[in-house]
């Protein structure tokens, strides 16, 4: 087997197939039962290793299920770049008969995690809380189908305080925070300090709190 030919697997080009992701096909579309399922590929490329001379193979893989929900995933050896392409375009032209869709950030909500922290100065533990979120999320939400982070910030808050804002992209907001707060309750990391509000695509300052009720307040990203 031959290592895959990256420059034959242009992210730009992938991204044109309908994802945020680069690399990844990403669709959606509501059941008959209206549930909101979704589909995904992309390809795992292989790499020699190092000083061995020896490729390590390729895969295309197929991830599939009901948005929020554990999904199901296979995978497929594959020998070259092109013919990795045509298993990409073959899984687009068959969601797309199905009746999936990709979804465009405006038809997506924005789901902020936030958490308070002790200090406006960013202190190392500050740090480590913003990575070992984040890396979390980011794993939990995308087995699910149910967000993307897209970006973390921190912001000074009232008295010398701060907050730590992780946003995330997400097709269903209700989804997107049960999943967030299952996920950060699970990996222990600071949940007595978290709060969780939604806002429209269309118009990121309209947040409205939903974790914890009932709000003690209007929900800010700082200030």
């Amino acid at each position: 087997m031959t290592e895959l030919n990256d420059a034959e697997l242009n992210d730009a080009e992938l991204n044109d197939a309908g994802t945020a992701d680069a690399g990844i096909v990403r669709v959606y579309k509501t059941d008959d039962g209206g549930t909101l399922v979704f589909r995904e590929a992309w390809v795992d490329a292989g790499a020699g290793d190092e000083g061995s001379g020896n490729a390590v193979p390729a895969y295309f893989v197929v991830n599939h299920g009901t948005v929020g929900h554990q999904s199901t995933s296979r995978e497929r050896a594959v020998a070259s770049g092109e013919e990795a392409r045509g298993l990409l375009d073959a899984f687009t032209a068959q969601c797309a008969e199905d009746g999936y869709a990709a979804l465009v950030p405006a038809e997506q909500w924005w789901v902020v995690a936030q958490y308070a922290l002790k200090s406006d100065r960013v202190t190392d533990r500050d740090k480590y809380l913003d990575h070992k979120a984040r890396e979390a999320l980011t794993a939990h939400l995308a087995w699910r189908g149910s967000g993307t982070v897209e970006r973390t910030e921190f912001t000074a808050a009232a008295h010398g305080t701060g907050k730590l804002n992780l946003f995330v992209l997400a097709p269903d907001p209700a989804i997107a925070v049960a999943n967030i707060l299952v996920c950060l309750r699970e990996a222990k990391l600071d949940f007595t300090k978290l709060t969780v509000a939604v806002a429209p695509h269309a118009d990121p300052t309209a947040f409205k709190q939903k974790h914890p009720k009932p709000s003690k307040g209007p929900f800010t990203l700082g200030g």
